[in-house]
């Protein structure tokens, strides 16, 4: 596959305003996806459960909204904007019934396809499109004009022209503002899985909160613990983002940046990365998907669990405070969409 980025300009944006798309789920990323759908000038439904209680926030925002069956039969283009979790269970009992015949059907992770938790009849087109962020970012970025990177993908092609029809869609909901590659669902899920596990969610808060207790349990004040562990990690990341290592390497002093080279392969070693190749196995042999899937329905024990005590650490007590005397930052509540 040849890396190949691609912009606006290479894309036919009227493909998916000839379409009737219906977006089902209107979490983070299905908020995001609809709004920015229709102010991009798509004829978009939102598909929710009548009893939802975001069913009403949907039309309070001026969209049109309606029970997921109409929402579906409606549509020649379904996005499923679900948990993993539970999108099987909704698609086979309330979706699939009523997709129409050659219709496509979209998904923002690979995760129910590749591992065949979803298996749509061989006349719809099914194809990926995966915004490389959170959906509020997505929404936001959307709105400042600058747009989210997608990655797109196609599992089925029955129409003839589903790679265009997901590139169109990821136009419409700022992608192609910053940029599209292609993938595969297999490399996206992965991928993805593999980087929320060892870096970007799994690896980076056990790492901050080991050296948290680590300051907090040799004497040091918390607050002093919370602000070189936690909170001047943005301050880093966004070097990194703005220029990658070099650059952040090149902005901080010369005693960080020897003890960058000097001590961070002390802490992230050769038994890191061995266990990181352990997760990644246990990823593409599906072993962690049945692990979820078999946790998800017996009512996610451990999810609730580990929330429990995470929400209990010092960390998270001493960080509430210091957020609080910080008014520029925005963070709400931390219940999640539904």
């Amino acid at each position: 596959m040849d890396t190949k980025i691609i912009y606006d300009d290479q894309i036919n944006q009227d493909l998916i305003k000839e379409k009737k798309v219906a977006v089902i789920g209107f979490g983070s990323q299905g908020h995001a996806h609809a709004l920015n759908l229709h102010e991009s000038g798509v004829d978009v439904t939102v598909g929710l459960r009548e009893t939802s209680e975001t069913f009403t926030r949907a039309k309070e925002m001026g969209l049109n909204v309606s029970n997921v069956e109409d929402a579906v039969s409606n549509s020649e283009v379904v996005m499923l904007l679900l948990p993993d979790q539970l999108m099987a269970d909704v698609y086979n009992e309330t979706i699939a019934p009523v997709m129409k015949e050659n219709s496509t059907l979209f998904f923002a992770h690979g995760f129910n396809i590749h591992f065949n938790e979803i298996k749509p009849r061989e006349d719809i087109s099914v194809a990926m499109v995966a915004p490389k962020g959170p959906g509020h970012l997505l929404r936001r970025t959307y709105e400042e004009g600058s747009g989210m990177p997608c990655l797109v993908a196609v599992e089925n092609d029955t129409n003839g022209n589903t790679h265009e029809l997901a590139l169109s869609y990821a136009s419409a909901i700022g992608g192609g503002r910053a940029g599209i590659l292609d993938t595969t669902f297999k490399e996206e899920t992965e991928t993805d899985l593999f980087g929320e596990q060892v870096v970007l969610c799994g690896g980076l808060t056990e790492l901050i909160k080991n050296g948290f207790e680590t300051l907090v349990e040799a004497g040091y004040q918390p607050e002093s613990a919370y602000f070189e562990t936690l909170h001047e990690v943005k301050l880093i990341v966004d070097l990194m983002y703005e220029g990658g290592f070099e650059w952040m390497r090149h902005s901080i002093s010369d005693t960080a940046e020897y003890g960058d080279f000097s001590r961070g392969p002390r802490i992230v070693n050769e038994d890191t990365k061995k266990e990181m190749k352990k997760v990644l196995e246990e990823i593409q042999s599906g072993s962690f998907a049945k692990e979820f899937m078999a946790q998800s329905r017996e009512g996610s024990p451990f999810l609730n669990q580990k929330r429990e005590e995470a929400s209990q650490h010092q960390i998270e007590s001493v960080g509430k405070e210091l957020r609080s005397m910080m008014p520029f930052l925005s963070a709400k509540d931390v219940k999640k969409d539904k």
